[in-house]
């Protein structure tokens, strides 16, 4: 059984109206062993027995008089594929009506059976009956699902839309645009009705995500941009963090992201990377300090600890020096991270406060990578500022093999390096 014969088969579930001829109330118990009927009806259903089933909600109608019972028996026909069956019996179910009484049940199911039939001119018909008489959403749905089954997409709309107009029921509206865009190529006009559906209703996941497709499939980055930060505001879902760091990326709009971080946020540690990435010194320290007293994690106090000192105006500051130094020696004792290591060993070095403790430190840095040419700069400022300044050469030529010579840091040091060979003669 096709999808979209399925759900038209939901919509016999929902409640008849008013027109349906009146049956003895649910609550109120018929005969005597009703209640054991209905249990052994429900068992012979959950163990897939189609026609134990159909028999007993026959006689439990029968001898009720209970219109859910009759109803019961021709949905099972259906759902167990006797269509045939279902018609024949609704047809004698409706010669037990008065002449002029529509149950508008009856009716549904002899559509779903036509349908299922593949009869879908008398199905059309009934329908088109039924929709003039209830002009209720679900009939018009029902109405709509004939269309397309035959591929009539304008009328299907039409019938659709007058469902809608009804409850603006999203799920309805969903279909709408599925065959404005897909179906009929007016594209144009299906964003348009889920736009404004979004603007007077609100921005639902079902038909967020729907425009969200659209506006992807028209390569619409900034239309996707703009409901997806719709939906993280309504769910603070993470999901949707996810898609807008990499639509803002795919611009490369490093603002924007950073502005909607800071405004949602969504995402303190991809905040940092980005302040970090713009030389934004002064957050970089803040948002570090903050996210190390929410989570403990010292790679947090130790990006703080970095951009203090890189952000600062006056890198001779003692009090700042001091400040950077207790945050990097926290971090050592808690992670022992080389790159903490030696940017304290340097720091000790290049401000002459100890050199051959700065020097115990990058060696610490270097024995978990002894080849970055990072820590052997500061092991060779730290030899030149012992005075050894043949053994700083030496090393500096494997940092300038890595990083080159047109780097400032290291030109800046082998320039000194070299001055400092000359006034020794050797």
């Amino acid at each position: 059984m096709s999808n979209l014969i399925l759900f038209i088969m939901t919509l016999v579930l929902f409640s008849a109206c008013a027109s349906q001829p009146q049956s003895i109330p649910s609550n109120v118990k018929a005969f005597e062993a009703e209640d054991r009927l209905a249990i052994f009806a429900l068992y012979a259903k959950s163990k897939g027995d189609a026609n134990s089933t159909i028999a007993l909600y026959n006689t439990l109608y029968e001898r009720s008089g209970k219109l859910e019972y009759r109803n019961e028996e021709l949905l099972m026909m259906i759902q167990s594929a006797q269509y045939e069956r279902a018609l024949e019996k609704v047809e004698a179910y409706k010669d037990d009506l008065d002449r002029d009484t529509i149950d508008v049940h009856l009716e549904r199911f002899k559509v779903l059976s036509l349908i299922a039939l593949k009869r879908f001119d008398a199905a059309k018909n009934t329908a088109l009956a039924l929709v003039n008489f209830t002009k209720s959403a679900q009939d018009y749905e029902q109405c709509a699902a004939i269309y397309m089954l035959q591929s009539r997409y304008e009328f299907a709309l039409r019938y659709l839309e007058s469902a809608y107009a009804i409850n603006y029921d999203e799920k309805i509206l969903d279909k709408m645009s599925i065959i404005l865009y897909v179906n009929l190529n007016r594209k144009a006009e299906a964003l348009s009705y889920l736009e404004t559906h979004i603007r007077l209703n609100g921005c639902s996941e079902m038909t967020c995500m729907r425009l969200a497709s659209f506006y992807s499939e028209e390569n619409d980055v900034e239309g996707m941009l703009r409901i997806y930060t719709r939906l993280y505001d309504n769910t603070k879902d993470d999901k949707y963090v996810k898609t807008i760091i990499k639509l803002y990326t795919y611009k490369k709009d490093t603002i924007g992201l950073i502005q909607f971080l800071e405004k949602s946020g969504a995402d303190d540690a991809q905040l940092l990377q980005l302040y970090s990435s713009t030389k934004n010194y002064q957050k970089v320290v803040d948002l570090g300090r903050k996210l190390y007293k929410e989570s403990g994690d010292f790679y947090y106090l130790g990006q703080s600890a970095i951009f203090e000192y890189e952000g600062a105006a006056d890198k001779q500051d003692k009090k700042m020096i001091d400040s950077v130094m207790k945050k990097l020696k926290k971090v050592i004792e808690g992670s022992g991270d080389a790159v903490y290591l030696n940017y304290l060993g340097y720091l000790l070095i290049d401000h002459d406060i100890d050199v051959l403790k700065g020097i115990d430190y990058v060696r610490r840095a270097l024995l978990v990578d002894n080849e970055s040419p990072f820590y052997l700069d500061s092991l060779a400022w730290g030899y030149y500022k012992q005075g050894k300044c043949k053994e700083a050469l030496d090393l500096m030529g494997k940092v300038r093999i890595n990083l080159g010579k047109e780097d400032p840091e290291v030109s800046k040091h082998v320039k000194e390096i070299q001055i400092c060979i000359k006034k020794k003669g050797n």
